[in-house]
């Protein structure tokens, strides 16, 4: 690890790209050679950060940590300000990201990441993604007109909330087209208004029959297609973007920062962040804060029952579906979760309904650097072998639907992350507790963020108080999963109608909508066909308008 230099360059984690600048990862997305991008070195903190960073606002701390990673050259610091300030304008909380103490007694507190205009987390980083993708598409198109000017196509995968925060970081942007599929009557009612009642022309909403999977799988065949390639310059909203964990790192600070300024709580000597987890996104953002220095003791990953993550950690075998026979703790719950036939189980926890984590292998990555080379090897040799290990794993995974790490390498994983896998009968009876409780009266946890205070809670009873605190991430508003909050505290419709539910949710599912409907038999190439006919549409258009 060496201390930041000037211009930090970035590499694929299957090895066969390098040197990319920051522009170039945020605008490919994904490597070509279908690995994701990472730093080159994950920058150290400079010397005094906790005395100087400790009374900075949210905005001012999210410049020091991006300034780490981008290169003043390649965006201006007055720039990059500009960028940060008008992201996070949209925020309903001052504090953008606020720290709340859910029980003071086992010092269990939430970190509400929910302030942003869609009342998720994604927000956090899809704001700035939104604009950072219209400030370097502006510098590209400085005194171009008609067709010379660059189009940008955002093609994203949502099992929820990712697609209408990039929808909402990206409407009535000028040349970018955004197109969002989501697995059609699988997300939640007030995700799928928020995303499919936004009217801007260049929002195109997906509706795929199918799983949030295929979806995904989808976004990578046409990320990998070189016809579509050659004609459009596509870009990824999805957790694959350097760009969304990069901003992620953000508020691990902020909620550390928060904590040891509060005089109860100080001096706290060991904090562990927990994140409810699907994608292996956030709390690989907590992994770059720790490995930059923020002393977090434990990172602890909290699954629902698609638990591939969890069952990695007890064993490392990092497989599809668990071996036949294996249910999750207690067996299916009475409601008879239902596994698709694709092995994705699911549960009141939809976003994290996910078979794969598709940012894991960014952390594949470090550890193979960590623990198969050594200091001696030249830096460029370590790099390389960490890239093919990479790649033989995903190599792996896709041919036989998964596969095993060595002992070192789990025992690397096992020292930075703890795991818990929380049944939906779990999540309900959180939600009712934490709602119940003396120290938290009246508090509403949506089920993810619910699936996190339950581990965090486990994680309470082997790290205990008064040493160590816990900080779990509230991913979503509790009005967005509207059913599995009415399942837990069924007594307490007219509370959520007057007190929880915002004002913006109210008649959102009446209002009109734009989707198209599509067949998972139609394939990718389907999608390809909507995205190359809508693309030109609105070019057309564009044309028109500027005559």
């Amino acid at each position: 690890m060496s201390s930041h230099t000037a211009s930090q360059r970035y590499l694929s984690s299957r090895g066969g790209s390098y040197d990319f600048s920051f522009e170039e990862v945020v605008l490919k997305g994904l490597a070509s050679d279908g690995g994701l991008f990472i730093p080159e070195e994950i920058p150290t903190l400079p010397d005094e950060w906790a005395s100087k960073w400790k009374d900075l606002s949210f905005q001012d701390l999210a410049f020091q940590i991006f300034s780490l990673y981008i290169s003043p050259a390649e965006i201006p610091s007055d720039d990059l300000r500009d960028i940060i300030r008008r992201s996070y304008s949209t925020f309903r909380a001052t504090d953008i990201t606020p720290t709340v103490t859910l029980d003071a007694k086992k010092n269990v507190h939430l970190l509400e990441l929910f302030h942003g205009p869609t009342f998720a987390f994604k927000d956090v980083a899809l704001q700035f993604l939104g604009n950072l993708f219209e400030y370097f598409l502006v510098r590209k198109n400085e005194g171009k007109t008609g067709r010379e000017r660059e189009h940008l196509t955002v093609i994203g995968a949502t099992s929820g909330d990712t697609g209408s925060a990039a929808i909402y970081g990206l409407r009535g942007k000028k040349d970018v087209s955004v197109f969002i599929m989501h697995p059609h009557g699988k997300v939640s009612p007030i995700q799928e208004a928020q995303m499919t009642t936004v009217m801007d022309a260049n929002v195109h909403n997906l509706a795929v029959d199918g799983t949030f999977d295929d979806c995904q799988d989808f976004v990578k065949a046409l990320f990998a297609d070189p016809e579509i390639n050659k004609t459009h310059r596509l870009a990824a909203v999805n957790s694959i973007n350097w760009a969304r964990i990069l901003a992620q790192i953000t508020y691990f600070f902020h909620a550390y920062f928060a904590l040891i300024k509060n005089d109860a709580f100080f001096p706290a000597s060991a904090v562990r962040f927990v994140v409810p987890t699907g994608n292996f996104g956030d709390i690989l953002a907590g992994f770059f804060a720790k490995r930059m220095g923020l002393p977090a003791e434990k990172l602890v990953i909290a699954t629902n029952e698609n638990d591939i993550l969890h069952r990695f950690w007890e064993s490392g075998k990092y497989e599809k579906k668990p071996v036949h026979g294996k249910q999750a703790e207690g067996g299916i719950p009475e409601d008879g979760v239902k596994a698709h036939e694709s092995g994705v189980k699911e549960t009141l926890s939809p976003a994290m309904d996910i078979l794969v984590s598709s940012n894991f292998e960014r952390l594949l990555w470090f550890l193979s650097y960590d623990v198969y080379s050594t200091n001696s090897d030249a830096v460029s040799q370590r790099r390389s072998q960490a890239g093919d290990h990479v790649r033989g794993w995903l190599n792996d995974l896709k041919s036989n639907g998964g596969f095993t790490v060595d002992r070192q390498i789990l025992e690397a994983a096992q020292a930075d992350f703890a795991s818990y896998r929380v049944s939906d009968d779990e999540t309900i009876e959180t939600i009712k507790y934490v709602f119940a409780a003396e120290s938290s009266k009246g508090y509403v946890l949506d089920p993810h963020s619910a699936i996190g205070i339950a581990a965090a809670l486990r994680s309470a009873e082997v790290s205990k108080p008064p040493s160590t605190h816990h900080i779990a991430l509230a991913t979503a508003h509790p009005a967005k999963f509207a059913n599995a909050v009415e399942l837990a505290l069924p007594e307490q419709k007219e509370y959520f109608q007057e007190k929880i539910l915002p004002a913006e949710f109210k008649g959102l599912e009446d209002k009109p909508r734009r989707v198209s409907l599509v067949q998972r038999s139609e394939g990718w190439q389907g999608v390809r066909k909507v995205v190359i006919e809508e693309v030109e549409a609105e070019r057309r258009a564009a044309e028109r308008g500027a005559h």
